[in-house]
């Protein structure tokens, strides 16, 4: 999977947490709520690879191999997380009280659908 999908997802994944949190708060004995758990477990299955491991290998062989396959996609997930959470945090550390984190999400995702040429000045995307 691409970063930027990967990016666009995250971004769908805190905006949904987002959501949930505010109906949960407006109404806290809401049961109807799903935890966000389907979307994370959607993005995992998506971005982690499919490893097969022979039957002969050691421990350490199996270790070796898992290690290398799946460390380029949580480097991803990561990689994504991050860049959404540097980004809340600017605007939350700025002090800008007109900037909401929906604000801050929605420009992230324009960034990342744009593609544009700024896109050089950031390895994430």
């Amino acid at each position: 999977m691409e970063q930027r999908e990967v990016v666009k997802r995250v971004i769908g994944i805190l905006t949904e947490a987002r959501e949930m949190q505010r109906l949960l708060e407006a109404d806290l004995e809401r049961e109807d709520l799903d935890a966000g758990a389907g979307a994370v477990t959607a993005l995992l299955n998506e971005t982690m690879p499919h490893i097969a491991i022979p039957d002969d290998f050691s421990v350490e062989e199996v270790v070796a191999v898992v290690g290398r396959e799946v460390g380029g996609a949580v480097e991803q997930l990561v990689s994504a997380f991050t860049l959404a959470f540097t980004m809340l945090a600017q605007v939350h550390d700025s002090g800008q009280t007109d900037v909401s984190s929906a604000d801050v999400l929605q420009d992230l995702a324009l960034r990342v659908e744009g593609g544009g040429p700024d896109d050089d000045d950031n390895p994430l995307l």
